[in-house]
């Protein structure tokens, strides 16, 4: 398996199916930047990324797993050259027109055209590698670990915000980055500032920390930005609502999360998260303030309604593929790469 820096999603997911595949049969090397081995243990032998050592390892193996479009241009020459079969999952979407996102299209279509098969996070995602002339496409769902034991009790954590047992805790997890549309998140807060009820966390790092401080302070925004944390399961279990404002999302595990938590989502409708979900949270469109605005309202002034939401989101959690399931699914996928290799002598 290959991967390029990753402190979340994707190396959770490497993380989660590594040992799994040696479970069932596989011998699986890691090769990854040390930023992703220093945040993830993969549970695995790894190696920490360079060309020397990945053309090693790609020399030795029977079949290479790269895992986003990065990774897979990274390890295509040396599959070629050995003749080994290269299966790449899209977890990610190119999202703006600068530069480097045109360079990522170009490195997309590379990538869509040259593995023998592209595994895609969301049904978007497929339909953009078939799009771009993959050899053959499928979809290959990414699930969330099991939830962890919370280490705080809700009302110490709450506790530590200064919140009222009736006030309540809108809570976002995620990379601050762009992609993850943060000023929607602050744009609600400033819509509710009328609310003393009403507070808000942001649970993570990123390049966008010192911005996104700088407008809570300015705006006196009822938002904590709490950094980031080892921890999500005891702020899942404070909260009473999550907020996923991100401009795209495959799978995202913080949806998955708080549905598994019972704890009743709002979440843009992009990318895969409408498939996710299904009825079981209450969608907005990314640029719709009003919208996300009224829903947060709506679901603070109606704690049946958000009851019937979380219901409702433990149901569809239910429907979901669970690690294992998803374990086997790559398991039947490379055997069926191989075996596609075996008949045509290559």
């Amino acid at each position: 398996m290959v991967l390029t820096a990753s402190t979340g999603g994707i190396g959770r997911h490497v993380a989660s199916v590594a040992p799994r595949l040696v479970a069932r049969g596989f011998d699986v090397t890691v090769h990854a930047s040390s930023v992703t081995l220093a945040a993830h243990d993969v549970g695995v032998p790894a190696v920490a990324l360079d060309a020397v050592a990945l053309a090693r390892g790609v020399g030795a193996a029977d079949l290479v797993h790269a895992h986003g479009y990065k990774a897979a241009a990274l390890a295509l020459p040396y599959a070629r050259v050995r003749r080994v079969p290269l299966v790449v999952t899209w977890h990610n979407a190119v999202l703006d027109t600068s530069g480097g996102a045109r360079a990522g299209r170009i490195l997309q279509r590379v990538v869509a055209r040259g593995a023998d098969l592209v595994l895609a996070a969301s049904s978007d995602l497929l339909a953009r590698a078939v799009e771009l002339g993959a050899r053959e496409a499928a979809l290959s769902p990414v699930a969330a670990p099991a939830l962890a034991v919370p280490r705080l009790p809700r009302d110490a954590r709450r506790a530590a915000l200064g919140l009222a047992r009736d006030d309540v805790l809108v809570l976002t997890v995620t990379r601050l980055a762009p992609q993850k549309n943060l000023d929607l998140l602050l744009d609600v807060a400033a819509r509710t500032l009328d609310r003393p009820d009403l507070a808000y966390v942001l649970v993570g790092a990123g390049p966008l920390h010192d911005v996104l401080a700088a407008r809570v302070a300015d705006e006196h925004l009822r938002v904590t930005l709490a950094g980031a944390s080892d921890d999500v399961a005891s702020w899942l279990h404070a909260a009473d609502l999550v907020l996923l404002p991100s401009r795209w999302e495959a799978r995202a595990l913080v949806a998955q999360e708080a549905l598994l938590a019972g704890v009743p989502l709002v979440a843009t409708r992009v990318g895969g998260i409408p498939e996710l979900v299904g009825q079981a949270a209450v969608l907005v469109d990314p640029d719709d303030v009003a919208g996300a605005t009224s829903a947060v309202r709506d679901l603070a002034d109606d704690p049946g309604a958000r009851r019937r939401l979380a219901d409702a989101g433990l149901h569809q959690a239910a429907t979901w593929p669970d690690e294992d399931d998803v374990a086997d699914g790559l398991a039947s996928s490379y055997r069926h790469v191989l075996s596609g290799r075996s008949a045509t002598g290559s």
